[in-house]
């Protein structure tokens, strides 16, 4: 789905499924068994009163709701652990693998490889035992020890799996951490919320109006964290960009930072397109323009230039050599004489041609 919105990071899609995850996971694992089972326990209940008291019936049905998050936590998230550090199925699928398809090594570089801690997965699992222990710190504290040692295993073998095992594939600066606040920042309200109605429950009314301020102060808590820490994670730190321009400064003295920058934020594929279209006003720059008229030429006020005069072909001209007088002389055996200016016989020669060119310069 997040690929089908049109992000192309690959910290963007792994954020923007985690977030998709956790959200289902919210409304399908917490909300859904608590108000569905609710509803199918307490239908009459549901079916007959009115619509403000649906908050109050809620608030009852959160410690009846215990039983069933204890269970989940021990085969989801206990479980899931000894899934993780033991790596079942990939160690199958690396000696299928190594059986039918590793030829060469490079194969098996590539069968051994472990990847990378799936995000969109983990993050959400994680995210919800953490609102499951703050929902029930107060409601019911017997699920604390199960979420307490969910989080000791968990720290300990993911941070095994991250150092000794995975491959990161990319850096995002701590993108995720914003997101991750954020949801934090939502299961306390959502477990301040149930907490006002649990008490209006339990013949503490009185005590209701002084919890209302909690949600308040969190909302105010929240956004100081946005307004303070998220630019740190938005925009690069004046310090450090100023420590690297002296670093570039130095080690690349000849670099033309104006030229660099030019095109520094520009995609490769419209780059390119603007190289193609800079090569084509040099060729048109440089291609020979038509040449004009002698006379247009002369008349034109503007300063004088070359013009560049395409060879045209040449035109053929045929002077024919002069014939030979001829004279009557009796005495002749043939009664004629052949009479050549100066005196001087010119055998017959070829044609002779003369070349013109149009429009010399």
């Amino acid at each position: 789905m997040s690929k089908i919105e049109g992000f192309i990071a690959h910290s963007t899609l792994e954020r923007r499924a985690a977030a998709k995850y956790y959200y289902f996971m919210l409304v399908n694992v917490f909300l859904g068994s608590i108000i569905a089972g609710t509803a199918f326990e307490q239908l009459d209940a549901f079916l007959h009163q009115s619509p403000t008291q649906i908050p109050r019936t809620i608030g009852v049905s959160i410690p009846m709701k215990a039983t069933f998050f204890i269970t989940y936590i021990m085969i989801d998230g206990w479980a899931g652990i000894a899934g993780e550090i033991l790596r079942l199925k990939p160690l199958i699928i690396f000696h299928l693998k190594n059986m039918f398809l590793v030829k060469t090594e490079r194969d098996k570089e590539r069968a051994m490889d472990p990847g990378s801690v799936d995000f969109p997965e983990t993050l959400p699992s994680l995210q919800l035992y953490f609102l499951l222990g703050i929902v029930y710190a107060v409601v019911t504290p017997i699920l604390l020890p199960f979420v307490l040692v969910f989080f000791a295993f968990a720290y300990l073998v993911y941070r095994h799996q991250i150092v000794n095992v995975y491959n990161q594939k990319y850096e995002s600066a701590a993108a995720f951490w914003p997101h991750v606040h954020s949801r934090i920042i939502a299961s306390l309200l959502i477990s301040q919320l149930l907490l006002l109605g649990l008490l209006s429950t339990k013949k503490a009314a009185n005590s209701t109006p002084l919890l209302v301020i909690l949600p308040i102060l969190t909302l105010y808590f929240h956004k100081y964290c946005k307004s303070r820490f998220e630019p740190a994670f938005r925009k690069y730190p004046l310090e450090e960009a100023m420590a690297k321009d002296l670093n570039d400064r130095t080690t690349e003295s000849e670099l033309n930072l104006k030229a660099y920058l030019a095109d520094a934020y520009l995609h490769p594929i419209f780059r390119s397109f603007e190289e193609e279209e800079l090569v084509e006003v040099k060729v048109e720059k440089n291609k020979p323009q038509p040449a004009s008229d002698r006379t247009s030429e002369l008349s034109s006020p503007s300063p004088p230039h070359q013009a560049n005069h395409p060879s045209s072909p040449p035109h053929y001209v045929y002077h024919p050599s002069s014939p030979p007088q001829h004279v009557y002389d009796p005495s002749s055996p043939s009664h004629y004489a052949y009479h050549y200016e100066n005196d001087i016989y010119h055998p017959p020669s070829p044609p002779h041609y003369a070349y013109h060119y149009e429009n010399e310069p």
